[in-house]
This record gives C-alpha cells, structure tokens and sequence, in this order.
C-alpha cells in the first residue's frame, strides 16, 4: 500500500513508479499533491535499490490538467499563496538533481503546471492521441513557474507561441519540436515505457549520478566554464571502480557487474 495519499508508489526490478492519483480532480497540481510528489522522490533518491524513477498517472485521459485553479483565487494571504508555488521550483529542482534517470509516462494529456513536470524529467514517452499546452492565458494566468523548462526544452519561438497563444499540440507534434522524445501507439506504451526504464535501471548507477548531475549543472554555464566543468567530472569518472569494470566487461565480451564505486 503506498504512504502516499495523492499517488501510487512503488519499486519493482530497480524501478520505481510513482503515478499521480487524484482522478477526481484530473490530478490537479494542489499543495498535497506536490507535497506527496516531493516525498516520493526523496524516497526514491535515498532509495539505493531505485536505479531510475517513472513518473506517470493513474488517470485514463489525463497525465495532469496542471496547477490547482482553485487554490489560485482562493482568499488567503499573499504570503502563503507564494510559499505554495514554492513546492514548484523545489520539485523541478529536485528532480533535476536526482542523481538517477528519471521518465515521464505521458499517459494521458499533460496540461499547464504538469508540463513544467513532464520537462524537469530526463526523457519523455507519449501515449499516441495525448495532447500538450499551457492554456493558462485562457483563464487569465501566465506559466511563469514552468517557463524556464520550456525554453530549454523546446526552441524559443514555438515556446513562445505556447505561452500566448494557448493552444495544445497532439504528441506527435510535441515529438517533432522536441517537446516529447517518442510517441507510442497504446497498445504498446505500457511495454516501450518498460523498455527504457529497464534499460536505464540497467546501466552503472555511479555513472549515472555523476552524468545526472553534470547534465543539471552545465546547461547554465558558459560554454569554456561547461568544458573546463566536464574535464573534471570526467576525470574523476576514471578514479572509479565501475568504468574500469564497464571497459573491461567490454573486451570480454560480457555484461558488466556494477559495483557503484
């Protein structure tokens, strides 16, 4: 039984699944759900038997419908409505410094708030027939906290278009601007999602954090500091156990035994 009371989650095989469950409320972004996503993801980071984290819905037609509209004009002081958005930039930040792989299931439609959400992944599979867009604009809200993942995901006139306009693309336009990685037929989502989570759980875990996190760290950085930054990573990459294995299992024509050191 899951701890969680928004979402489902569990560990199988060095996966963990966590799936948004709040189908009455097309698993609107409200602060218990953020909260709960934010657990769950500390648990999967501290989690040494997690080689990579999925992160998808219980819904049927939708991933997430975005922010919580409600909770927008509800009648609270200013200052608590900010520590509430707070939840957003804690959540993308976290994600991005898991220090594991991680792989939204786009499921179903992935709307506003829950974009910024599929984007702070490191891969994106979509369901063939969802949509995606940031609709904010219609009911007179702006994406402010899902802006910067947008634009360092997608380039910067099609995100734009986005952000004014409103409008939602089907998942094979989303493919081909970059928005998703691969769009799948349904009846083969389930097995292509597995698929690559298998594969990602399946690779150095040392590795992995330590290309995590270089990944996080060098998309702001000028181009000679990102050079000077990766030299480094990659010279203490040499310092471990596991790239002496993973060259090794390579000239022996076998699979190699990760050790995480």
């Amino acid at each position: 039984m899951s701890p969680y009371g928004t979402l489902r989650y569990a560990v199988v095989d060095g996966v963990a699944t966590i799936a948004l469950d709040q189908p009455e409320t097309r698993n609107a972004l409200s602060d218990a759900l953020l909260d709960d996503l934010l657990a769950a993801f500390v648990a999967a980071r501290d989690d040494d038997a997690v080689r990579c984290v999925v992160l998808t819905s219980t819904h049927e037609k939708v991933f997430s419908s975005g922010g919580n509209l409600g909770a927008f004009a509800a009648e609270v002081p200013l200052v608590l409505k900010h520590a509430g958005i707070g939840r957003f930039p804690r959540l993308f930040a976290l994600i991005g410094q898991l220090g594991k792989p991680t792989l939204c299931a786009a499921n179903g439609h992935v709307l506003a708030g829950a974009l910024g959400l599929a984007l702070a992944c490191d891969l994106i599979v979509a369901r063939d027939g969802v949509r995606f867009g940031t609709p904010e604009i219609d009911v007179g809200v702006f994406p402010f906290m899902i802006m910067a993942l947008i634009y360092r995901n997608v380039g910067r006139k099609k995100t734009t278009e986005l952000l004014l306009l409103g409008e939602q693309i089907e998942a094979r336009e989303a493919e081909r601007i970059g928005l998703v990685n691969r769009v799948v037929p349904a009846a083969e989502f389930d097995a292509a999602v597995a698929d690559w989570a298998t594969r990602l759980a399946a690779k150095s875990p040392l590795m992995m954090r330590l290309g995590k996190d270089a990944i996080y760290r060098q998309q702001d950085m000028a181009f000679e500091d990102a050079l000077a930054f990766l030299q480094s990573q990659l010279t203490i990459a040499f310092a471990s156990e596991d790239i002496q294995e993973g060259v090794s299992a390579f000239f022996e024509r076998r699979e190699p035994r990760w050790t995480g050191r």
